[in-house]
């Protein structure tokens, strides 16, 4: 095979590597993305090139440990084991091989981040979610889920602030037939591109800010569920800067505007049976286990400053700690099935792409997984706008800054997280909320509509 390394034999290729340098090589494929997310929800990798992408395939590119210290705003933080000293490997998972249709003659793969020896980092998030399903395996279940993203798509214009703003591509009315037509073009190349690296697009539709858009793709287990919400987040704006467009899933890139979710579907089976169609009980303590833990989850879930001017109340944003039937001003919507298949699933609305997907996932599995043990009752169900009852519902975390106070007190998400793992990421998420309250509105717009 051309380009493969000298000392590289075919046959010590495993048939998933092998496949991938077949497909490389037909598909013209010259730089291969090797991606993760880190603790600041920023999907950040190293590329490998395909005459080096046979070994690359076992032994990682190396990648310093600091990089997972590092925050949105690439100012590294003072984290134990996280400095100058110290190697990781960004080891890419083959079953997640895709060409990048927005980037001619790139793949990308979605990876581990692990110790030189090849064992688990205990800062690696994929490995955190990974973990949390397996632990899931031993009560007898797996988790299906699927993000269901929003973003805002437009133009990136310099404004007089020093900082370019976001200028919407239109000013379409919510689900307005104009709004499919303006934003057409983009929508059918994000498709086409969706579907080439195997997501598979639900509905879609205008939301209802300005340039705001809806594409949700379908469900999947809950590992591959997150590595299609990194792909999503990478085509999305890659399409529209193709197309000399901007786009961007930040929870509130405009200040005046509705916010951009990333609700998460979930559904609990026990073999090929749907336990939330089918048990209450379980249903109830997965339930209760989301609200026991609400407060904390959303440091995760939310894991941005800008996502907590999403999290308001009238807003269809769940911004009070309360669950009920299809009722979406609840953070916790059961949803009703469609059809007769009595498939039913659960919507966590606070949730948004600013949040890293692994850590998100996986700590919901926790929580979750918490309620069913201990069969942790979730209370009565809500049927108002709990925002008309003033005083009887909790309000769910305000700031990142008291959603961090809440996970440093929740014992359960906290020993999940692991030693270095939560201390890198409350290190990380707390520099962030220190430096936007030292700045003005314009400047945290500006970071989190660039960089989400």
């Amino acid at each position: 095979m051309r380009d493969r390394p000298s000392g590289t034999k075919s046959h010590q290729l495993d048939p998933n590597a092998r496949r991938i340098l077949e497909r490389a090589e037909l598909e013209g494929i010259e730089l291969i993305r090797f991606l993760y997310a880190d603790h600041g929800g920023v999907i950040r990798g190293k590329a490998a090139s395909r005459s080096r992408l046979a070994e690359r395939l076992s032994t990682g590119i190396g990648h310093t440990v600091a990089m997972m210290a590092m925050n949105m705003l690439d100012q590294l933080q003072e984290v134990e084991q996280m400095g100058p000293v110290g190697e990781v490997r960004i080891v890419p998972d083959p079953a997640t091989y895709v060409p990048l249709p927005h980037a001619p003659g790139a793949a990308a793969m979605l990876s581990d981040l692990r110790l030189p020896d090849g064992s688990p980092w205990g800062a690696c998030a994929r490995t955190f979610l990974k973990d949390a399903i397996a632990e899931l395996a031993t009560e007898g279940y797996t988790l299906v889920a699927a993000f269901e993203p929003e973003f805002t798509l437009g133009r990136r214009l310099p404004d007089p602030s020093g900082h370019d703003r976001l200028v919407p591509l239109d000013d379409s009315l919510c689900y307005a037939g104009n709004g499919f037509d303006t934003a057409h073009d983009y929508t059918i190349k994000l498709i086409r591109a969706l579907e080439t690296q195997g997501l598979r697009v639900e509905h879609y539709h205008p939301e209802l800010g300005p340039g705001q858009q809806e594409l949700s793709i379908r469900h999947a287990p809950a590992l591959r569920a997150a590595d299609n919400h990194v792909l999503y987040r990478e085509t999305v704006r890659g399409v529209a800067l193709r197309m000399q467009m901007w786009a961007t899933l930040a929870p509130k890139p405009l200040a005046d505007q509705a916010g951009n979710g990333a609700h998460l579907h979930l559904s609990l089976w026990r073999e090929a049976h749907n336990v939330f169609g089918e048990d209450g009980e379980t249903r109830d303590g997965f339930i209760g286990g989301l609200i026991a833990h609400l407060p904390a989850l959303t440091a995760l879930t939310c894991g941005s400053v800008n996502s907590f001017r999403r999290i308001t109340p009238r807003t269809w944003a769940g911004a009070y700690t309360v669950y009920g039937p299809d009722n979406r001003e609840a953070a916790v919507r059961v949803c009703s099935p469609l059809g007769e298949s009595g498939e039913a699933n659960l919507e966590l609305k606070p949730s948004d792409s600013s949040a890293n997907p692994y850590l998100s996932l996986g700590a919901v599995i926790h929580a979750g997984l918490d309620g069913i043990r201990r069969k942790l009752d979730p209370g009565a169900p809500v049927d108002v706008d709990p925002d008309t009852r003033p005083g009887r519902y909790p309000r769910l975390p305000t700031s990142l800054d008291e959603a961090l106070d809440a996970l440093e007190a929740d014992e359960v998400l906290m020993e999940a997280l692991g030693p270095l793992r939560r201390s890198a990421y409350l290190a990380v998420k707390r520099s962030e909320a220190a430096a936007f309250a030292a700045k003005d509105t314009a400047f945290e717009l500006f970071h989190h509509l660039r960089v989400f």
